[in-house]
């Protein structure tokens, strides 16, 4: 999708009213393969989250962003987590919920996010871990500009098989 034919989004903080979102997220085991949770949490663990984050990536080390459309509806949501303060980068997450999938609203979220990341936290690099499996995540971090770095050999574990990972880089 171009640019300008992109969905309007809008990154926020996590309120107690995101819990069900979240929970839905963290415990959906198809996500489980791309990322690296492999166990279920629980209401509370969630909650206790979202209560106790600062949402400043400088004292938790990462912030979790919630994205809405224009309708102020939540279509999902960004991490940028392992913030390396030294380096000034952070490693990128994104998961857009169903049925919100496939109509821009990963790359308009990724635009937002880098220009927060840039203009915000002042970061030099982002990056990302993706599975050789993952062909969408793929195509999303290389049509908003990240580089394909390195291959790490069984770098993830889907519960049956080890998959090579991709680290994909983008300087801002």
């Amino acid at each position: 999708m171009k640019p300008h034919s992109l969905p309007k989004v809008r990154l926020r903080a996590m309120e107690p009213e995101d819990l069900d979102m979240l929970y839905r997220i963290e415990n959906d085991t198809q996500l489980w393969d791309v990322g690296s949770t492999n166990v279920p949490y629980s209401r509370y663990t969630l909650h206790d989250f979202i209560a106790h984050s600062s949402n400043d990536i400088y004292a938790d080390r990462q912030v979790r962003l919630i994205v809405e459309d224009e309708q102020g509806n939540t279509v999902g949501l960004v991490d940028l987590i392992n913030y390396d303060p030294r380096h000034n980068r952070a490693e990128v997450g994104i998961v857009i919920v169903q049925p919100a999938r496939r109509k821009g609203y990963a790359q308009a979220a990724m635009a937002s996010l880098h220009h927060y990341a840039s203009t915000i936290l002042h970061l030099h690099q982002l990056y990302a871990v993706i599975s050789v499996t993952g062909a969408d995540a793929r195509r999303l971090f290389s049509n908003m500009g990240y580089r394909e770095t390195a291959v790490m050999s069984d770098w993830l574990f889907d519960g049956h098989v080890y998959n090579d990972a991709i680290m994909m880089q983008k300087i801002l």
